[in-house]
């Protein structure tokens, strides 16, 4: 398959994630699909980026006529059928539990057109574990966007030992066509690179936190003010989603078995609890109101 092969995507799972890799492929051209069970989500997700694209055009970000345009490409199903038997590059950004991705690409390997691409967006499992749920490894690959996907640059692409490199450049490819800066990894690693390296900062700032050396909110200004971060780790983990963050600690403990990657107590019982950050109003801080950055 060439890049010019690739006419249609189709993105499965509406979320805060989802809907705006939609819409990022919409913008550059592909027809779209945004697939998704439950459509209250996908209202939702129209809702949203209708009022994201208005932004846009006020700033003169966007004309018009190409947010007309780019709404004309996208289309919204909760046929997961429709969705993935008229692709030829699907990306996955459903919830990050590993069986979740499993049971998805074994039933999209079975719908989706023998050339079509699996991309997972998942940001932090491997596509090799994904991947052997399907009979085409070689067009399984990770395609890590960050969030928010419409503002944040950089894409991490990785590829497994299977994964073939006509299906890695593909994806280069799309990732340059929707305008985003990707980097490309030939050899898998859980957590990939930016959540590592941000995940060793995260884990010992909440360890600090857990001992009592100083409050979150003390940590997070010491980040901000001393090493000069735009935001600390603990209003981070509130603008990504505290669940995230566990259940990605959840499946690097499953993988390795090592105490240090389990889970912290104050970060399960939040999940718990329910607050999880921005979108549920509460988690560390307090929210007013769920905001999307433009």
């Amino acid at each position: 398959m060439k890049k010019e092969d690739i006419q249609q995507i189709s993105v499965i799972g509406a979320g805060q994630m989802g809907h705006q890799i939609a819409m990022l492929c919409a913008l550059g051209g592909y027809e779209t699909i945004l697939q998704d069970v439950h459509e209250s989500a996908l209202e939702k997700a129209e809702s949203t980026l209708h009022s994201i694209m208005d932004k846009w055009v006020k700033k003169s970000k966007l004309t018009e006529e190409a947010k007309q345009t780019a709404f004309a490409r996208l289309k919204f199903t909760s046929s997961l059928e429709r969705a993935a038997s008229h692709a030829d590059f699907i990306i996955e950004a459903v919830v990050e539990k590993l069986d979740v991705k499993r049971e998805l690409f074994a039933r999209l390997d079975q719908l989706a057109k023998p050339h079509a691409i699996l991309a997972s967006n998942s940001s932090t499992i491997v596509n090799s574990l994904i991947a052997s749920a399907t009979n085409r490894e070689d067009k399984v690959v990770n395609m890590h966007f960050f969030f928010p996907p419409l503002v944040m640059d950089c894409v991490e692409v990785v590829m497994s030992e299977k994964t073939s490199n006509e299906t890695a450049e593909l994806t280069m490819d799309v990732c340059k066509t929707i305008n985003r800066t990707a980097v490309l990894l030939k050899k898998e690693i859980s957590g990939f690179i930016a959540n590592r390296i941000l995940g060793a900062l995260q884990r010992e700032a909440v360890f600090l936190y857990e001992e009592g050396y100083a409050s979150y909110e003390d940590i997070d200004i010491i980040c901000r003010k001393a090493l000069n971060h735009p935001i600390g780790p603990f209003e981070l983990m509130d603008l990504s989603g505290i669940d995230v963050g566990y259940y990605v600690m959840q499946q690097r403990y499953a993988e390795s078995g090592d105490p240090a990657d389990k889970p912290f107590a104050c970060i399960e019982q939040k999940v718990r609890q329910g607050d999880l950050g921005r979108k549920t109003g509460k988690g560390w801080y307090t929210y007013q109101k769920e905001e999307v950055k433009k």
